[in-house]
């Protein structure tokens, strides 16, 4: 029975992991509405309009999340990555409400690029952080806890909560709902703020290796 025990795990990845599985829950109510919003609510929307949608926010974050990650490898220390983490969620939670008031399909395409711009800032320091943070011998087990809670718990109740609410609500109230609780996520993540690591100069990363060589 000891096999099945669950092991510790420590607070920054107990904290990254929750926090993940409130935001992907939120943004799960998305999916099983999108399509539907943009085609019969948003004028000049098709479901064409919402491929290009979708096409302008992975290009863009696909692009820039590169671009960021480069800049915070470069910078020793984790303070960086966390206000870069914490900027991206609280981006996305005002980025993600606008579409409240989105009325033509130009919008949907802003603001699918601003959401592409928040996420490249939110995605690169959390699996950084997270990377760094995972406890030696667990590493299988907190990956996977990530998978299946965060990714795959989260996703699943989102896209029935978020059916459910589309249905009741109309689509246009999920947005607002959707941005709140990404707000509650980001405000999560600002916990993890005791245990980043300060930066530390290059020579000071030299010096101890030299030590350790010694």
């Amino acid at each position: 029975m000891t096999y099945f025990r669950l092991p510790k795990i420590n607070q920054v990845i107990l904290i990254i992991v929750v926090a993940d599985f409130v935001l992907i829950t939120a943004f799960g109510f998305l999916p099983p509405v999108f399509a539907v919003f943009v085609s019969e609510q948003i004028v000049n929307g098709s479901i064409a309009a919402v491929g290009f949608a979708l096409t302008i926010y992975w290009v863009t974050k696909s692009i820039l999340q590169l671009l960021v990650a480069r800049f915070i490898d470069r910078n020793h220390g984790e303070i960086d990555d966390f206000y870069f983490m914490i900027a991206g969620g609280m981006l996305n939670s005002v980025f993600v409400s606008l579409y409240y008031f989105a009325g033509d399909i130009w919008h949907i395409y802003a603001l699918q690029f601003l959401l592409g711009i928040g996420d490249a800032m939110l995605v690169p320091p959390f699996y950084a952080i997270f990377t760094r943070h995972i406890d030696r011998g667990k590493e299988g087990f907190e990956w996977s806890l990530y998978s299946s809670f965060s990714l795959g718990a989260g996703s699943a109740l989102g896209g029935a909560v978020g059916g459910l609410l589309g249905t009741a609500l109309g689509f246009r109230a999920l947005f607002p709902v959707v941005g709140l609780l990404t707000f509650i996520a980001s405000v999560m993540l600002i916990f993890l703020r005791p245990y980043i690591r300060p930066r530390v100069r290059p020579d000071h990363i030299r010096i101890f290796v030299e030590k350790k060589k010694i």
